[in-house]
């Protein structure tokens, strides 16, 4: 990664956070795992079968829908859907969520450049601030300026983005915004925003 080629050619970074800046089943695995152990607790069902069965279901069909899939296998009350809920918004991880080296490496020279450096969190806002109180930042957190997208209300990616510069006298052409894969059809090239794809980071 030429990290010296970006720091000349652009004043600002935004980037998403859910696999951008991290693996998000780091956290969502985690939750599983809890929830296992929890169903376990509450109605002596073997919790590696639980947590096995999630984590196939989560590679197969991803975690929308994952707790209704396993109530469904398991014979669950759908009662414990809250419980899921409780955990998906505020578990204390056992393990802190770390950073794709590549990605830290980059922060930390964007840092040392004395750049700016935005963060734009889309989804439950109560879930990814948890996200972001246990993830491993190594400092960086002080130079971060975090943004929820649902405080934009209901609006495009690009819509996002152009809010977030808007807000500080920014003009796209001098930011770069690194995101997932999946954005690249949602920006127009006449919005002017510079987009990249998180993985070419990670090359």
């Amino acid at each position: 990664m030429e990290a010296e080629y970006y720091l000349q050619k652009y004043k600002s970074f935004l980037f998403e956070f859910d696999d951008v800046l991290y693996p998000q089943k780091d956290y969502l695995l985690q939750v599983y795992y809890l929830f296992s152990q929890f169903i376990e607790y509450a109605e002596q069902k073997d919790s590696l079968k639980i947590l096995e069965f999630m984590k196939v279901s989560f590679a197969s069909d991803g975690h929308v829908g994952i707790f209704d899939r396993t109530m469904e296998h398991f014979s669950l009350d759908e009662k414990y859907k809250v419980n899921f809920e409780l955990l998906m918004q505020n578990v204390k991880l056992p393990l802190k969520l770390l950073l794709f080296n590549e990605l830290l490496r980059f922060l930390q020279s964007i840092v040392d450049s004395g750049k700016e450096i935005f963060l734009m969190l889309s989804g439950d806002p109560v879930i990814q601030l948890n996200k972001i109180r246990q993830t491993e930042w190594n400092g960086i957190e002080t130079s971060l300026t975090v943004y929820f997208t649902e405080e934009f209300g209901e609006q495009s990616i690009e819509a996002n983005i152009l809010t977030v510069l808007e807000k500080h006298g920014i003009i796209p052409q001098k930011t770069l915004f690194i995101g997932h894969s999946s954005h690249a059809n949602l920006i127009s090239p006449s919005s002017r925003i510079n987009y990249m794809d998180a993985t070419k980071l990670l090359d």
